[in-house]
């Protein structure tokens, strides 16, 4: 991905009036991945993973490993050694995905996102990836970043499953929300979200909050957008593309949920109002999902909520968002 804004991040940093912002914090983006972030790397064991399908939808998934499991081999290169889970659209989308890429020999779009729950860093890494023998994925690596630790909360590892087998792995797969996966969206402070631009590539980001912050109804979502670092990758995106994936994480038992569907983006002040610390408000509508149980190989302890969240407009809120 070019450093260089597409059409969809400067119309909305333009409405948003962060152009100057943008243009200063933009500086920031490299090409290449430099020490201080290798040495970052080797010490983490959750990575967030956007691709598109064949048919051009965004899905966010999840990868974990021991520590070293994700590395950068040289400045032009990530490397992630893990597995995806069974059904997970990942690995098929790692070969399908370069479908939708002008340039099919550079490998398929994907966003790479890397969340130090323990510290609250994160790092993003875009460029073309694909799945190796081996079960290794190689990025070549267009776009390297950091983001502020505003909204997510301290997390430790508090216990290690043992070793994954293929039979504990249950996965169900739905065209909407059951009752029991909108309990789980409502109960939530944190997901990552999947974007994507048509030759700009995939994007994958970071959302925290209050438990509540994301209201549910029906297959519906809504959740507030908090003042960020004005660069708008993720809103950029869905206003030229309005599809997304969703990834929510029980840190608890090691589920995740997996959701795939339109996006849009509500600029109206009245709706934003409704939601303490909302700048305007998402929406997504889902048109798919793939729940993963046992997905995680170690439990997440909540250490502490970031002190940065806005109380939430009601827990459990189940009235339409309007």
């Amino acid at each position: 991905m070019s450093t260089v804004f597409h059409e969809g991040e400067l119309a909305v940093q333009e409405r948003a009036g962060s152009r100057g912002m943008a243009a200063k914090v933009g500086h920031g983006i490299r090409t290449a991945v430099p020490p201080i972030v290798a040495d970052f790397l080797l010490t983490q064991r959750i990575a967030f993973v956007g691709t598109l399908d064949v048919g051009g939808r965004p899905w966010a998934s999840v990868l974990t490993g021991p520590a070293g499991f994700a590395s950068a081999p040289d400045e032009h290169t990530l490397r992630i050694m893990a597995t995806p889970a069974p059904l997970d659209p990942l690995a098929e989308n790692l070969g399908a995905g370069a479908q939708h890429a002008d340039e099919l020999a550079r490998g398929a779009p994907v966003g790479v996102l890397v969340v130090d729950f323990t510290t609250r860093r994160r790092l993003r890494v875009n460029g073309r990836g694909a799945l190796r023998t081996g079960g290794e994925i190689h990025i070549d690596v267009e776009q390297v970043y950091s983001n502020c630790h505003k909204h997510i909360q301290t997390r430790a590892v508090a216990s290690e499953a043992p070793a994954r087998e293929l039979e504990d792995v249950r996965i169900q797969r739905g065209r909407g929300l059951s009752d029991a996966q909108r309990d789980w969206i409502r109960r939530a402070d944190t997901f990552a979200i999947a974007s994507a631009h048509r030759s700009a590539g995939v994007d994958c980001s970071h959302r925290g909050g209050t438990p509540g912050f994301v209201r549910v109804d029906g297959d519906r979502l809504v959740w507030p957008d908090y003042v960020g670092n004005g660069l708008f990758n993720t809103l950029g995106n869905i206003t030229a593309y309005p599809r997304a994936g969703l990834v929510f994480v029980d840190f608890d038992s090691g589920a995740t949920l997996q959701l795939t569907g339109s996006a849009e983006v509500d600029w109206d002040p009245e709706h934003a109002a409704a939601a303490p610390g909302a700048q305007r408000l998402v929406t997504f509508e889902v048109n798919e999902t793939i729940e993963t149980r046992s997905a995680l190989p170690f439990q997440l302890q909540l250490i502490e909520r970031s002190k940065f969240n806005p109380p939430t407009w009601g827990e459990h809120a189940d009235a339409d968002a309007r």
